[in-house]
């Protein structure tokens, strides 16, 4: 008999985050060997715990989740993250706007599929979460990417954002603070990026899952006060501020005039609808999560586990004879690279794969991010810093070996 042949929507879509890395790193487990992982950003896998007044409001509301939800989520929850977004300083945003979903990676889905039609482009960045990506792929549009290099802290070029329009492009993504690389976007730059969608009429979309977890007092400017009446969706969630992955539980907030969107949120309800209900028991958290003392700022300060990780980071980077790294100024990672002047020949890929097999520590190489020709790894800052800093004496021996064979090889060559 034949074999089933997967849709060829699939042949552009890649997620290495947990792709064959992943993969290898649970065989070496099952032959006996410890890993490190430093590939995905599940703070529940590293010893965070949600907040008790998160879990205990759920509890309270267990005999009312038992039925089917409102497609757009509790309004309850959602009267809490309109307030929450129109205290930023978003405008047009009411309950009807709002959106809650099995975490923020189904809304992304959702918005990407309400808006594109076959061959539309979206503007993304480069790195980027590729979760984007594979939805603009798989929605039927084509990527296209802006650069937010090293060398500019990771910030993008406003001029080359602009530059990439094209009659076809119809979406702006921001991820701030970003993942893969910790930028947290200044409101001057993002001033001139809201004018190059205004004067190109693209609709903006706001990846801010990680808006509170920022470092060395860094400001967080949410896009949709910058944005004004300009349409915007914003995207927030549970899950890494609140240290609450499992609960998938996230929102999309419309914001700008409502007569410009008016079409597109009645798009997003019908998607909605047909998923019938997010996740209802996990919603009641969203209420306290929103109203109460934030909790991550112990983590994030100094003395505080994330700071004291993310300072372990730059020690071993400090440290290091082939890395370099921008600090990162928010979320739950580091975007090191190798330098071209100590390792000229590298393959992000062949490092992790040897990291991977030599010292067991899994990361995630750099061109999983969309990023040509990386030489960059992204780790996550969740583990305990003593743990961050033997990752950076084993990665020095690999890199070691690494450059005492590249002589060897270019000779071979000749």
């Amino acid at each position: 008999m034949a074999s089933i042949r997967p849709s060829t929507h699939l042949a552009d879509v890649r997620y290495e985050i947990r792709g064959a890395l992943t993969r290898r790193a649970r065989e070496l487990e099952a032959a006996g060997r410890d890993i490190i992982k430093l590939n995905i950003g599940n703070p529940g896998r590293y010893g965070f715990q949600t907040p008790a007044h998160l879990r205990e409001a759920i509890a309270a509301h267990l005999p009312e989740s038992e039925a089917y939800g409102h497609e757009q989520g509790l309004e309850a929850a959602r009267e809490a993250i309109a307030a929450q977004q129109r205290a930023r300083g978003a405008r047009g945003v009411e309950v009807e706007r709002i959106f809650i979903g099995n975490g923020v990676s189904e809304l992304i889905d959702l918005s990407l599929r309400a808006l594109l039609q076959p061959g539309d482009e979206v503007l993304l960045p480069s790195p980027d979460y590729p979760l984007w990506s594979a939805a603009t792929i798989l929605n039927g549009g084509k990527p296209r990417y802006y650069r937010c290099l090293a060398e500019h802290g990771h910030l993008p070029d406003p001029d080359e954002i602009e530059a990439l329009v094209t009659p076809r492009t119809r979406a702006l993504v921001l991820i701030n603070p970003n993942n893969p690389t910790g930028a947290v976007y200044p409101r001057a730059l993002l001033e001139r990026i809201v004018a190059v969608a205004a004067h190109h009429g693209l609709l903006l979309l706001a990846d801010e899952i990680y808006d509170e977890i920022l470092y060395d007092d860094a400001p967080f400017q949410p896009l949709a006060e910058v944005a004004g009446q300009l349409p915007c969706v914003s995207l927030g969630g549970l899950s890494k501020v609140h240290r609450a992955c499992g609960y998938r539980v996230g929102w999309l907030s419309l914001s700008g005039a409502p007569a410009r969107s008016a079409d597109y949120r009645d798009a997003l309800q019908l998607l909605a609808a047909l998923r019938l209900c997010a996740n209802v028991t996990a919603q009641w958290a969203v209420i306290p999560a929103l109203a109460d003392a934030p909790t991550i700022t112990a983590l994030t300060a100094p003395g505080g586990r994330l700071h004291e990780a993310r300072q372990a980071v730059l020690d071993g980077v400090a440290a290091s004879a082939f890395l370099d790294v921008v600090a990162p100024a928010g979320a739950l990672y580091a975007f090191p690279q190798v330098r071209a002047d100590r390792m000229p020949v590298f393959d992000d890929e062949a490092f992790a794969l040897r990291l991977l097999e030599e010292e067991q520590v899994l990361v995630v190489p750099g061109t999983s991010f969309n990023v040509p020709s990386s030489r960059h790894l992204r780790l996550t800052l969740l583990p305990q810093p003593v743990q961050l800093r033997e990752v950076f004496v084993r990665m020095e021996r690999v890199l070691t070996r690494m450059a005492a064979e590249q002589p060897r090889r270019a000779t071979a060559a000749a």
